[in-house]
């Protein structure tokens, strides 16, 4: 044990200092352990108050503070790289402070399960749009400092669109109470936007005040096939003119991707004929809608006009979970064939179909042997590539991924597009975010960095353009 981890302990006792490395061991990985990290303790305050005192006695110590949520980010933004950091996890920070439901909000501390949260406000018949894969895990201020996107962005928005307040540690060990229900503030600019998405680099969130909406009560889902690519732009229009905002998701896999999906799944769903292109479609409302009948009468339309083949309605909300646990299951099925290419990517809903079509197609050409399988969230622009190297020795599958990223990354800049749509930047797209930062912003990064954190001691490495922490 180091002496600066001795101080901590000594301070704040065993609890709430951990050292032992069995222990320390879960928090020092990412979510598919493909990198490891080190520390000299891990942290776990219990309160907004221990959380300011820690701050300030790992100044005073010269420790680097990187703090976590539950560990399901996807880019490497919570891993501490030394011995001169500590990890700080608000796991023990897990009370929900208030439910408001005259005033459509929840308070809840960045230790609270979303998905804890997402039942404790259905018994208020409310519903936190915020509806990822980790939601049985990730914690209210991890998809907070990432503004975590997922599949009701369409109807909801990102997590930045749910925050009405916040409140933060920063620093310096200084509290900034911005809690808060408000619908409407405009004195001046909004200090919570500069905390959400920061992944930890300006300040600890240590409880946020969230949006509510009614509880959707009623459901339609159906998994599409269709004749190509193309055919998703035509399916969505009619889709979204027929049902507004009554549409929360509209997802797509091509059929690379679909394959995979359904090798990862034990006992996959009844499935449509074989297509191009797949749309899962989703439909919700919170009182008597009858959403088969928008449902059907769209995709009728759709039929008509050749823009689907076949599909399955979901007759029963456990035929619908398990048309979406298909959607889920291609990252599981990427993950069991070893190393690969995870991204993240938008472009214009517009541009999807092309865009899709011709990455797809560069990667199969410039990238020998190697399988490129496309999925994501059609209506809100929101692709991810993942693509399978050709097995053989590990360097070589490195050079594959490289060259398939270089590809991707290119389709992206050509159409003006985002490297991340919802994951963030992390430690892992921190080079390719630096070369993409034009002059002005990254001045103005630079200048939030120093005032809100002089010392660059806040999760060092992530986000941010080398600088102070290299």
């Amino acid at each position: 044990m180091s002496a600066a981890a001795e101080a901590l302990r000594a301070e704040f006792g065993a609890r709430a200092v951990l050292t032992d490395p069995a222990e320390m061991a879960p928090s020092l990985t990412d979510l598919y352990r493909e990198v490891t990290g080190t520390a000299a303790a891990l942290l776990l305050p219990g309160s907004t108050a221990e959380v300011g005192a820690m701050l300030r006695a790992a100044a005073r110590l010269g420790l680097a503070v990187v703090p976590q949520g539950g560990g399901t980010g996807l880019v490497h933004g919570a891993i501490p790289a030394g011995t001169d950091q500590v990890a700080l996890s608000l796991r023990r920070m897990n009370r929900i402070r208030s439910i408001e439901p005259d005033d459509y909000a929840v308070t809840a501390e960045a230790g609270c399960v979303l998905q804890a949260v997402k039942e404790a406000v259905a018994a208020h018949d409310l519903f936190l749009p915020v509806s990822i894969g980790s939601q049985g895990t990730c914690q209210i201020g991890g998809i907070v400092s990432t503004n975590a996107g997922g599949i009701n962005v369409l109807r909801y928005g990102m997590t930045r669109e749910q925050v009405l307040g916040l409140e933060v540690v920063l620093a310096d060990g200084t509290l900034w109470d911005g809690l808060s229900s408000l619908r409407k503030n405009n004195t001046g600019p909004d200090p919570r936007q500069l905390f959400i998405g920061a992944e930890g680099t300006f300040g600890v969130i240590t409880a946020a005040t969230l949006r509510l909406a009614p509880l959707p009560r009623a459901r339609a889902t159906a998994l599409v096939a269709l004749p190509d690519v193309a055919a998703l732009t035509g399916v969505f229009h009619l889709a979204r003119r027929a049902c507004a905002d009554l549409l929360s998701a509209f997802e797509f896999m091509m059929p690379e991707a679909m394959a995979v999906a359904r090798e990862a799944m034990e006992g996959p769903p009844d499935l449509p004929g074989p297509g191009g292109a797949y749309a899962l479609i989703d439909l919700a409302a919170p009182g008597p809608v009858d959403l088969d009948a928008l449902l059907e009468g769209f995709l009728a339309t759709a039929l008509e006009r050749g823009l689907v083949r076949d599909g399955v309605i979901a007759t029963s909300g456990a035929q619908a979970e398990r048309l979406w646990m298909l959607r889920e299951a291609v990252n599981d099925g990427a993950a069991r064939h070893g190393p690969h290419l995870r991204s993240d990517v938008s472009t214009r809903l517009s541009e999807v179909p092309a865009f899709v079509a011709e990455v797809t197609k560069a990667i199969a050409e410039g990238v020998p042997g190697a399988l490129p399988l496309a999925f994501g969230h059609f209506g809100d622009g929101n692709v991810h590539v993942t693509v399978l190297p050709a097995k053989g020795p590990a360097a070589e599958m490195e050079a594959a991924i490289h060259r398939a990223k270089e590809i991707l990354n290119a389709r992206v800049d050509a159409r003006g597009g985002s490297i991340s749509a919802e994951h963030g930047i992390g430690r892992l797209k921190r080079a390719d975010f630096d070369a993409r930062l034009a002059p002005a912003p990254r001045r103005m990064l630079a200048g939030l960095r120093a005032a809100l954190d002089p010392e660059g001691r806040m999760n060092p490495g992530a986000l941010h353009p080398p600088g102070r922490d290299g």
